[in-house]
């Protein structure tokens, strides 16, 4: 890779286009895997501790940087995360210290607010009810950014971010910071290109970076009905245009964009491949042909669950798109109305029929309006417009 295949952030730093994404890299393997990267090339790894796997990246980091090993400590950026437990302002550096321990550095490039919502305060990272529904935590996330930016100070790292936040809380961000936010890490990839959020990350000074740019296809959870992104006739036919792989040509198309990429491998060939984009350029209606088979479709939609609700996702693309929400006995005939004038008003449907049950509420929303616009209105902006709904006290019952 090439001095010029990188991003420029707010802050005069840059940041490299094409890094290693290490979510589901399982131990025994992710050691081998950011060697690898690191001989091939890569001088961007993406972390997090809720991945598992700090510990054996930062044996590889040990192995392979260092004044008598070839790379510097500077030239490789290093990105991690802040847990969704440890959004308390007194959580905030000592959960950082804890990851700089783990990868056996004395700073990062990045540090990203993980999820803009959070979990009950503690070591357990998914703390849950007796019932098995998650524990949140009402932390204010912009006294968490508050706490992110002290870090900055103390020289522990050297840009802070987001990852996983919609454009009304990266205002809501930069409305208080005194640091603005340089990164915003979110899923995108040729079905969810991410146009408009990218505009608006690119408007207030923000680099996007891509999560699980080519489909992530390992997922444990995938549906055997979901559209292959890799198998897509579209980005094959580039692929045998230029003689690339049909992943090569997604990466391609993100970093012609700007956004930064990290995907995650373990197979040697393929780390190799990733970073093999910027011997060719796609042409301005080839990126635009890409960028067309946006479809507003989200690999990763995780279960949310906030107060007495737990809202699963489960959108597939049809003339009448689905939406199940899993709800148990506390929920109100009064949250219903709300539902019912939330996905009426915010998502200007022309119709909204209600079946009930004791345990499943069927909304068949029969849309006017486009796919993609129902997919960026549930996730993840439905998390908070919920948490809203639910801030009173819940007392009928069905």
């Amino acid at each position: 890779m090439s001095m010029n295949d990188f991003a420029v952030l707010s802050t005069g730093r840059k940041i490299p286009l094409v890094g290693l994404g290490t979510w589901k890299s399982e131990l025994g393997l992710v050691k081998q895997a950011v060697i690898w990267a690191l001989q091939s090339g890569y001088r961007h790894i993406d972390c997090a501790p809720i991945y598992g796997n700090e510990t054996e990246i930062g044996e590889a980091f040990q192995e392979m940087m260092g004044p008598e090993k070839g790379i510097r400590r500077e030239d490789v950026f290093v990105t991690s995360k802040l847990w969704n437990t440890k959004h308390h302002p007194d959580d905030v550096e000592p959960s950082l210290l804890k990851t700089l321990k783990d990868l056996k550095l004395e700073y990062l490039d990045l540090y990203l607010i993980h999820w803009p919502h959070a979990f009950q305060r503690g070591d357990t990272p998914f703390p849950r009810k007796e019932d098995g529904t998650l524990l949140y935590d009402n932390i204010d996330y912009k006294l968490t950014w508050a706490a992110m930016e002290k870090l900055v100070g103390k020289g522990l790292v050297r840009a802070i971010g987001l990852s996983n936040f919609n454009s009304r809380q990266i205002n809501d961000i930069l409305s208080v910071a005194s640091i603005k936010p340089t990164v915003l890490q979110v899923e995108s990839h040729p079905y969810l290109a991410q146009v408009e959020l990218l505009a608006h990350c690119r408007d207030r000074g923000l680099v996007m970076t891509a999560y699980s740019p080519l489909g992530s296809p390992d997922r444990a959870w995938k549906h055997p009905e979901e559209p292959v992104l890799l198998a897509e006739p579209a980005i094959a036919a580039l692929a045998k245009k230029y003689n690339k792989t049909p992943a090569q040509i997604i990466i391609r198309w993100q970093t012609q964009r700007g956004v930064v990429t990290i995907p995650k491998s373990v197979t040697q060939s393929r780390i190799k491949e990733n970073i093999q984009v910027f011997d060719f350029t796609l042409e301005p209606e080839e990126m635009n042909q890409v960028t067309a088979l946006h479809r507003g479709w989200r690999y990763i939609v995780p279960t949310i669950t906030v107060s007495y609700i737990t809202v699963s996702h489960i959108i597939q693309q049809r003339p009448s798109t689905k939406v199940y929400m899993a709800i148990n006995k506390e929920v109100t005939l009064k949250l219903n109305v709300m539902l019912k004038q939330l996905f009426l008003s915010v998502l200007s449907v022309k119709t909204l029929q209600i079946k009930y049950s004791p345990k499943v509420v069927h909304y068949n929303v029969c849309c006017c309006i486009c796919f993609c616009r129902l997919m960026v209105s549930l996730s993840p902006g439905m998390q908070d417009i919920l948490t809203t709904l639910l801030m009173t006290p819940i007392n009928t019952h069905f």
